[in-house]
Order: structure tokens, then sequence, then C-alpha cells
């Protein structure tokens, strides 16, 4: 539908907060904050900008590991209900040769630049530089050390398309996280045993982050502080979560929120193929997901990722945390873009930047979503 903005609505301003605002898009951007013919809405509702879903492997049947476009089509088109403008669709430890496959029909996708659905910003490259300590639903067999030379073939399968990496510091992977931090692309430490002195030289070496924070990682422990503790400890470090609250318990999520503070912590949902689907058997890496309740697990009883969609986490953040609903909307807007060094486009409304807005209500109910100026969504 042809879009250009709204009038009089309720908007999450950058730097001003909740205002009433016109918006004016022009050629998929935030033109003017004056506009005669915009779209008006409720009182009820507010704009606030689109969300970001930097680690998400599926949703309605479809996985980022299944090589058509589309899978990688239904992930996008069915996420953006949730309110997510712009995402990373993310692969998992699997063969060289299916993760080259998935790797070339996102990046088939992307260069198709579609404008139905979420965005795909690029590629999170979810192992296969794990530990096999800490593979989780990750297979075992696929696992490798880290390796430049390994990450240069990927990148070169993917179009330069992989802006995150996610890997085991500890396994060789000093020379991997200076490589990607001088590339520009996020080196996130995670399904890993790396202790808290690996974690803080990782900080050093171009780690900024950390896939999802608590889960697949050494613990915090008192004799021993672990990758968590490592994490904790270096400001420079943005923590994903996944904030579902099976996860991760309410006080650990306020722990964390405590010692990282509002402008570290990044909001995920690690979906899978079983996400806005019931209660069923559902699959990941070729792995058999049974799916109760809001819980994917497999059969081993290991957690598989998750169900969870970006609004309810955002919700979920709000409750667990206490706090105001545009802090809680930055947490899945603000600090994604400016860890994934995109926040001069997106991450909030200001002047310039990308159209990309979700229409919600105070309870995060999602009416509409706006990517790059072409509505995805509508309720």
């Amino acid at each position: 539908m042809e879009f250009n903005g709204f009038k009089n609505v309720n908007v999450y301003v950058e730097g001003k907060g909740i205002v009433k605002s016109d918006i004016l898009v022009k050629d998929g951007k935030i033109a003017s904050f004056s506009n005669k013919d915009g779209l008006t809405l409720s009182d009820d509702l507010i704009v606030v900008p689109g969300f970001i879903d930097k680690h998400i492997h599926g949703a309605n049947h479809s996985d980022c590991m299944y090589p058509t476009r589309k899978d990688i089509s239904n992930v996008a088109c069915t996420i953006a209900s949730e309110g997510v403008a712009t995402f990373l669709p993310t692969t998992m430890t699997q063969t060289e040769e299916n993760i080259d496959k998935a790797l070339k029909n996102i990046r088939e996708y992307i260069e198709s630049k579609p404008t139905t659905g979420a965005y795909p910003l690029g590629i999170h490259l979810e192992g296969p530089f794990i530990s096999k300590l800490y593979k989780g639903a990750q297979v075992e067999s696929c696992i490798v050390p880290c390796s430049v030379k390994q990450f240069k073939h990927y990148q070169e399968v993917s179009g330069n398309n992989i802006k995150e990496v996610t890997m085991a510091y500890e396994e060789n992977g000093k020379e991997l996280a200076n490589y990607l931090y001088q590339n520009k692309i996020v080196a996130s430490i995670g399904h890993t045993n790396a202790t808290s002195e690996e974690v803080i030289e990782a900080s050093m070496n171009g780690v900024t982050s950390a896939t999802h924070t608590y889960n697949a990682m050494k613990g915090l422990h008192h004799r021993g502080a672990g990758t968590v503790g490592g994490v904790m400890l270096c400001d420079s470090i943005y923590s994903e979560l996944i904030c579902d609250l099976v996860h991760v318990c309410p006080d650990a999520i306020r722990v964390l929120y405590k010692v990282k503070g509002q402008d570290k912590i990044c909001l995920i949902t690690d979906g899978i193929e079983s996400k806005h689907l019931p209660d069923g058997v559902y699959a990941l890496g070729g792995q058999k997901v049974i799916v109760k309740g809001k819980e994917a697990r497999l059969e081993d009883g290991t957690l598989a990722g998750s169900t969870l969609k970006m609004n309810d986490a955002i919700n979920n953040a709000k409750k667990v945390l206490g706090i105001s609903l545009e802090k809680a909307i930055d947490l899945a807007t603000r600090n994604p873009a400016l860890n994934l060094g995109i926040f001069d486009k997106k991450g909030s409304i200001a002047l310039g930047k990308d159209a990309d807005f979700a229409v919600i209500d105070k309870d995060l109910n999602v009416y509409m979503t706006v990517s790059n100026g072409n509505v995805i969504y509508k309720k």
C-alpha cells in the first residue's frame, strides 16, 4: 500500500520521548516532522522505531538454514507481525556444504531487495566456531575451531553479508576476533567455555557482543567468574538477552540490567521454525525439537532456541525491570543498532533515518509495521 507517513499521532521521537507529531516519509526515509496528508491513528496507539532482531533462526515452518527464497521470505513476513522491521537471518552449526547453501540463499534474497517483510540487514553466523562443551542445540560433529581462513570462505559465499559471528574465543579466536573487528563485523562471544580472563582479553581484541547471555556459556562462580562474569565486567560488550522468562529467570534479568545498564542489553528472540505455531514436534539443524508451552527442547531436554515474539520480549523486559515503555523499546531498537554500527540509519525515529516503524499500544500489541517506508504488516 502507498504510505507517506503519519499525521498528528503519538510518536517516540529520538531525544524527545513520546510526543504528538507528524512524520513525512519520502524515498524510504524520514523526511520531515510535518505532514498534512499522513495516516491518522487512534489516540491509544504509539509509533515507535521498528524493532531489530539480530538473532533469529526461523518462524512459521521456515528456518534460515533451509536453502529456498520462499523460506527466508516467510520468516521475514511472519516476524513483521511482531513489529520487527530489520533482522539478521541466523545460521547454525552444520556441515560446510549446508552452511554454504544457506548463505548463498540468504545472499540471493538480500540482493533481490525485497520490499515485503522485515528487511534482511545481513547474516548472523552462529557457529561453527563454537565450544563442544557449550554446544547447546548445535550439531557437535560439525563444530570447528575459529579460523580466519574458513570465515573468509563463508563471507565470500555470503556476498560480504555476514554482519555478526558467534564464536568461542578460547578456541583459537584471537585472530578471528581481530579480523572481524577490523572489518566492522560484530564478534559475539557465545557457545563458549571462556574464563572471565579470556572474555576480558577478547574485549580487547574486538569482541563487542555476548550471544544470548547466560545461555550456552560458562556461568558465574565465586572461585571463577566464568564467561558470564567476564561479560558483566566488560563495559564494551553488549549482552544479547532472550527475555522469554524461560531461558533466563526474572532475577537473573534484573542482575544483568543492574550490572550492564540500560545501554548495553539487546533483546533477541533466537526464534526457531516453531515460532507462531502450536505445540508439537519441529526441527532445528536436523534435530527433533519438542515444543510445549513456551519451551522448545531437544529430545535430551536441551533448550533449542525459542518461540518468543519480539513484542512479547519487550513487554516482558518492561514488566520484569519496571522500566518505561521507551526504555524497553530501546533494548530492541537503539541498542542493537548501536552494536551493529547502523544507528546512523536505524534504531530511532529521527530526521534522515530509515522509515522503520512499529505501531503499538501500551501493552505492546502490534497494529502495523513499516520497513524502509514499506508497510510490511497491518493488523
